[in-house]
């Protein structure tokens, strides 16, 4: 059984984000070694996309990423750059809207809520945190160890 490929982007998903990527200008201000357009090729937005799709939905590490999609850190570079620039939350929005319109959002009943608190009575139940116990400040002082004495002292006080 061949197992899907959850990351891969499907054409009909492509068209809709690809107006949404943010494509990095040259700074005018900022002398550089190399002519516009110098260096290596860049990286298909497409592959770039479907790279970092790979990484979140199988949670491997950065560096572990298959060379078919390019070099790592490029794409996290990318990554970095795109969430720098909104281009997730502009994703997010779109998918939002477009789900609106196919099949409508109840907008009228929302429900939020959290909250991170101590637990109050959680001493009652739980006892002491472990790593709480034994440190420094409630331990017992070391037994006292003999006095060193200087060299040519004499305890008969001569």
């Amino acid at each position: 059984m061949k197992q899907k490929q959850s990351w891969k982007v499907t054409d009909t998903f492509w068209n809709e984000v690809k107006h949404l990527i943010p494509v990095k200008k040259r700074d005018k201000e900022k002398e550089y070694k190399r002519k516009a357009g110098g260096g290596r090729k860049a990286i298909e937005p497409r592959k770039v996309l479907e790279a970092i799709f790979y990484v979140l939905r199988t949670g491997v590490q950065w560096k572990a990423l298959p060379k078919e999609f390019g070099s790592s850190s490029a794409i996290h570079r990318y990554f970095l750059f795109w969430c720098e620039q909104g281009f997730f939350q502009a994703m997010w929005l779109a998918g939002l809207e477009r789900y609106d319109e196919i099949q409508g959002i109840d907008w009228t009943w929302l429900s939020g809520d959290g909250c991170m608190t101590k637990a109050q009575l959680a001493l009652e139940s739980v006892g002491k945190n472990p790593t709480d116990r034994g440190k420094k400040w409630e331990q017992a002082s070391p037994p006292r160890r003999r006095q060193r004495r200087t060299v040519g002292a004499r305890s008969d006080g001569s």
